[in-house]
């Protein structure tokens, strides 16, 4: 009987948030080794939880990544993967690689698997929504460095998205976008859920990675750091607290914090149910940073 009455408080425990969100718009950048993961239960647990903020009418959209995947592509292509502050060095055959791995291959078995657990998704390829330009980021003389086919998206066609998401339909998109000349481009992933929750005017953005938050200590898992503002960041990064691959997911979230969402959260995907601990519960499990 204690363990029913527990389940009762936890549903009632979650009842403000599920009635505060009814209807608002989430977007969920979904990236980490689980989604390679050969284990049933992992790779659906994340699925069944956008399966669950469907039927409490909260209206989820979905940016996936793929990074591993992509890199093992490429070396069975015999390409050897390259980065250059964090971005993927592209040419043109490893964009093709880049495209199929992401569009044709993962994208499509997500959205299979959310619709064979009762939801209702629908894949977008990142060129047919995505429209971003080349980036050029500064070596260390100032001279602009040649990623190849690496953008930085700069538009969102929001039409299809707001018609899937009027009628229930959970659109679930692929990192890559159209660039100059129609050609396909690898983009950020966090850079991409952050400007699809700027244009969509999301409450909520959520980053679901490999590390448990933002941690004060790197080398302590147990050290997240539960609350975050936005002019709190910038010493975080003088301090080397946040750095390297965190970096371009926090400059994303505070972005998205300053252009109108209401709050960012970084979970750890593999702590099953990370999404719906971090959205219903009062303490939540990850970093949320606010303004």
């Amino acid at each position: 009987m204690e363990k029913l009455i527990a389940k009762a408080a936890t549903l009632l425990e979650a009842l403000p948030y599920i009635q505060k969100y009814a209807g608002a718009r989430f977007v969920i950048k979904y990236g980490g080794s689980f989604m390679d993961s050969d284990d049933p239960v992992t790779r659906s647990g994340v699925a069944r939880d956008i399966v669950f903020l469907q039927a409490v009418r909260i209206r989820p959209v979905i940016v996936h990544g793929g990074g591993k995947a992509i890199s093992r592509a490429m070396k069975e292509a015999g390409l050897k993967p390259k980065f250059i502050q964090g971005l993927r060095v592209t040419d043109e055959r490893a964009a093709r690689i880049v495209d199929e791995v992401l569009s044709r291959r993962i994208n499509p078995e997500l959205v299979a698997l959310i619709n064979s657990l009762g939801g209702r998704a629908r894949g977008f390829p990142g060129p047919s929504v995505l429209r971003c330009q080349p980036v050029r980021p500064e070596g260390e003389t100032g001279e602009p460095i040649d990623l190849g086919f690496v953008g930085k998206v700069i538009g969102v066609d929001t039409a299809p998205l707001w018609e899937c998401l009027e009628q229930g339909i959970t659109p679930v998109l692929s990192p890559t976008a159209q660039g100059p000349e129609g050609r396909i481009y690898n983009c950020n992933a966090d850079v991409v859920a952050a400007q699809v929750a700027i244009a969509l005017r999301a409450r909520r953005l959520v980053f679901m990675s490999d590390v448990p938050g933002l941690l004060s200590n790197p080398n302590d898992p147990e050290s997240v750091i539960p609350h975050l503002r936005v002019d709190e960041v910038e010493s975080l990064k003088q301090s080397g607290v946040i750095d390297k691959g965190m970096i371009p997911k926090v400059d994303s979230g505070v972005q998205a914090v300053q252009e109108g969402v209401d709050k960012v959260s970084f979970v750890d995907g593999r702590t099953p149910h990370a999404i719906l601990l971090e959205i219903f519960t009062h303490k939540g499990v990850g970093t949320e940073v606010v303004m």
